[in-house]
């Protein structure tokens, strides 16, 4: 994940909190999208099935920890697929060897059990109607600790739905080889935030809510990065300012929203959020001049007539969001990540009109 994005802005989280005044939110051409490589899969540029048994997975989420990119993934099923259930793990991660997306998001290794294949990060019990899957959400590192949000899926509903026994935090001191899931960080209420996005200030973790299933809408929550694991440290966006009680939580983007992130463009000074929209059946982009909004409208970027069964856009962490827009996203057939290029096109920056010179005569 990106860790530069606040520093290195003009606006600063929340310095649009309850300004009447807040500029509106910046728009942006969407001039066409494309599929730059298959990520993971038999099919896949890096052979994830021959050389980690990963022959369908899902989400692809990103984040950056001691100077390298890491890729999360759902539920990983080995060479029979996902439905013959041959050696299905709940989650997995890769580390990429080169960071830079024009460059295809190579897979240098991925954790591994003593069969070579990759292996489960997160315990799951595989029991339908107690805990089916543990599927990560979003990760971040913190002072060289990994630490995965994860949501505890009780079980699978109609298209998009789907109910969450709890949802949590777990984390990794050996570069996520073995992790940790605290008692502390498990929250057994519903508050809208069991699927979440993060990005981080130096000091403060900001994180975009939705619940479980894909038709919730966003909310937006903040805590000091060393207290991740306090689930009591947090406090939620109301609408015109921050609050502990988490019921007091306003909506920044209306419903529906499904898996999501955000990150920052610097050189247009607005924030990007994509998601999966399944009314639209489609992946949208939005644009907001802070966190707390105002977000703009939404703006389609790909959808299912084109690539069908798509959800799960990320957006690739550490470069700045000019022209091109470089993201992960999951298709239900093949059931594998792909990774996506958007080309942008931002209206020019408005020029101050120049005071004409007094005449002579004054």
């Amino acid at each position: 994940m990106e860790t530069r994005e606040i520093q290195d802005a003009s606006l600063q989280p929340g310095d649009m909190a309850g300004d009447e005044t807040a500029i509106s939110p910046v728009t942006v051409r969407i001039a066409g999208s494309e599929v730059v490589n298959q990520v993971t899969g038999p099919d896949g540029t890096n052979d994830t099935a021959r050389r980690w048994d990963v022959h369908g997975t899902d989400l692809g989420h990103m984040f950056l920890h001691e100077g390298a990119m890491y890729m999360v993934f759902g539920d990983t099923f080995g060479q029979r697929g996902m439905f013959g259930r041959m050696n299905w793990r709940s989650n997995t991660i890769a580390r990429i060897a080169d960071p830079d997306p024009r460059n295809g998001l190579p897979i240098e290794t991925m954790i591994t059990g003593a069969n070579g294949a990759a292996k489960e990060l997160l315990y799951s019990r595989k029991i339908g109607g107690v805990e089916k899957t543990v599927i990560p959400t979003y990760g971040v590192s913190i002072g060289g600790r990994m630490y995965l949000h994860y949501m505890s899926v009780k079980g699978w509903g109609a298209p998009g739905q789907w109910e969450v026994r709890h949802s949590g935090i777990a984390y990794s001191d050996d570069d996520g080889h073995t992790w940790v899931v605290p008692p502390e960080a498990v929250e057994d209420r519903a508050i809208g935030f069991e699927q979440v996005a993060v990005v981080r200030d130096e000091d403060v973790l900001y994180t975009f809510g939705i619940p479980e299933g894909r038709f919730g809408g966003v909310k937006l929550r903040r805590v000091a990065a060393e207290r991740i694991l306090d689930l009591d440290a947090y406090e939620y966006w109301t609408g015109s300012g921050w609050a502990a009680d988490p019921t007091a939580a306003s909506m920044i983007v209306p419903a529906p929203a499904g898996e999501l992130s955000v990150a920052w463009s610097k050189t247009h000074e607005s924030w990007v959020m994509m998601y999966f929209d399944p009314e639209r059946r489609a992946v949208v982009l939005r644009l907001a001049p802070d966190l707390t909004g105002p977000w703009g409208d939404a703006q389609v970027v790909v959808g299912a007539q084109d690539y069908p069964g798509l959800y799960a856009p990320y957006i690739v962490p550490g470069s700045d969001i000019d022209t091109e827009l470089y993201y992960t996203m999951s298709q239900w057939t093949p059931y594998n990540v792909f990774l996506m290029r958007t080309r942008l096109e931002w209206p020019a920056p408005a020029v101050a009109a120049v005071p004409e010179a007094p005449s002579e005569d004054g």
